[in-house]
């Protein structure tokens, strides 16, 4: 029985030590190489680090040392917590102040940004980390000290408080996605995976374990390719990528570009897809194009482990059809409950709700959230049964297939990223010149939008959000009124705002 998920690496190293695990454009490491980087950096957090099951952050880069740092944190008897060096620092500051970590590692690319940090924790620069002779008898210690039930790694979500969560997953949780995960989807050794999601958005998780688990190798795909599709198609070539587990968001970008008419993936054999909704007239282009593939369908917030439910497309849509999430994950189990908790029909639409070993540990530090979004099973007196509420709203179709329907408060899904309006709403009122704002979202534009009273402009209010929220959550449009309405309760209308946006949007 695993209980670690580094057994993962230990078992490939055996099997191919030598075969390429990971590359990005500058480096490439080989099974052998990763682990006796991740034992190295390990025993240099481990000397430095007295407790185990802490956090300790990882300023993450499109690069295969970013694996090996993030490996390092496991050696260690700790657990990681991926932040995007190129996110704000006003709100990388908030982070860590909510973090407390253990420690934070570094690459030489980041030393000037990590050293404005050193008050809040100790700092580790990978390059010299990477250099440690490992400690066996160390490591040793600190691996039977962690439970398969402990963390291996928080990813931060937006938060409708303004802070953001930190969500917490377990080792057992990563073990048992994976061990459906690989051979449902067909995944071997022989496989080159195209990673396209930041180390720090979940998504990446199965591009992570699914090398480590199966021996495939992972080439990391520069961000520029994303801006010139054809380098992008080009790119999957020379290096003979067969799947792509990616956001949604990506594949659609390609989808649009137009470039499928003139080049294809040809190792293509797999697209696995997830993040947001996925829409058939994009899926089309691509199924005309690389017909042969097989294109997967999934879903699953954050406080899962990366997914609970999969679709395998296979059948014909139409391009205003909805594509269903599909049935539960192995060891998951997916079910809709209406306002009052209870379960609704076939075909009537309710909460999506979620239970079974992939749910998140809660929310780091945040007893109230974590208690008020992991509910015990309403459908379950007799012992313990938590289960998450998504907040998102489905029906269940006559073949039993979920079909996703949107939110029921004010979270979205844009970019591929899960974000709280609430957060982004929360800096804005923090704004001087801002009297008020509220943040819609245009589903069918794909567009937030900034609606705001003050005297300032848009362009202001871009600027000044730039330094406190990443690109991702940046409103796309700003309008300005001069009063907000109010409904009878003394809270902004949103219902009264959402009408006169759409309706001047119509015209």
């Amino acid at each position: 029985m695993l209980k670690n998920v580094l057994e993962y690496l230990e078992q490939t190293v055996e099997q191919v030590p030598d075969r390429l695990a990971f590359a990005d454009e500058a480096h490439t490491l080989t099974f052998s190489e990763l682990y006796q980087a991740g034992r190295s950096i390990g025993t240099a957090l481990a000397r430095r680090t007295a407790c185990h099951n802490r956090p300790i952050v990882v300023l993450v880069e499109r690069s295969a040392m970013t694996v090996a740092a993030m490996l390092g944190v496991l050696y260690s008897g700790n657990f990681y917590v991926p932040l995007d060096r190129q996110m704000p620092r006003q709100r990388m500051k908030q982070l860590l102040e909510q973090l407390q970590p253990e420690a934070l590692i570094f690459s030489q690319a980041a030393e000037e940004l990590a050293a404005e940090f050193s008050p809040l924790c100790p700092l580790f620069l990978l390059e010299e980390a990477v250099h440690t002779a490992p400690d066996s008898a160390l490591l040793a210690l600190r691996r039977q000290r962690v439970l398969d039930l402990d963390p291996a790694y928080m990813i931060f979500t937006s938060g409708s408080t303004g802070l953001p969560k930190g969500i917490v997953i377990s080792h057992h949780s990563i073990i048992d996605f994976m061990e459906w995960y690989t051979p449902t989807m067909g995944i071997t050794g022989h496989d080159v995976l195209g990673n396209q999601a930041p180390f720090c958005f979940d998504l990446s998780v199965k591009d992570l374990y699914t090398t480590l688990k199966t021996g495939a190798t992972t080439w990391i795909i520069p961000k520029m390719c994303f801006s010139f599709p054809l380098l992008l198609i080009r790119f999957l070539n020379q290096h003979h990528v067969t799947t792509l587990s990616w956001a949604t968001s990506a594949f659609h970008l390609v989808a649009n570009s137009g470039v499928l008419e003139k080049e294809v993936p040809e190792r293509l054999r797999m697209v696995i897809l997830g993040g947001e909704v996925l829409q058939a007239k994009q899926l089309n282009r691509w199924r005309r194009a690389l017909p042969q593939v097989q294109y997967v369908n999934l879903y699953g917030p954050t406080e899962v482990t990366v997914d609970c439910t999969y679709y395998f497309i296979d059948r014909e849509f139409d391009d205003t059809e909805t594509i269903p999430i599909g049935k539960a994950c192995g060891n998951m189990d997916v079910f809709l409950l209406d306002a009052d908790k209870n379960p609704v029909p076939q075909g009537t639409p309710g909460e999506l709700c979620v239970r079974g070993s992939g749910l998140a540990l809660g929310y780091y530090g945040d007893w109230e959230r974590t208690a008020g979004a992991f509910l015990q099973n309403p459908k379950n007196p007799w012992y313990l049964d938590r289960v998450y509420r998504t907040g998102d709203l489905a029906v269940e179709d006559a073949a039993g297939n979920f079909c996703f329907i949107g939110r029921k408060d004010h979270q979205i899904k844009h970019g591929g990223y899960r974000i709280e309006l609430g957060e982004i709403e929360a800096a804005l009122n923090g704004l001087p010149k801002l009297d008020a704002a509220v943040c819609l979202y245009d589903r069918e534009r794909d567009k937030i939008i900034c609606i705001y009273q003050g005297a300032c402009s848009g362009e202001e209010i871009a600027r000044t959000l730039r330094e406190m929220l990443p690109k991702y959550m940046l409103p796309n449009l700003y309008h300005q009124i001069r009063q907000m309405p109010y409904n009878r309760n003394g809270k902004i209308d949103r219902a009264q705002l959402k009408r006169e946006y759409d309706g001047t949007n119509s015209e």
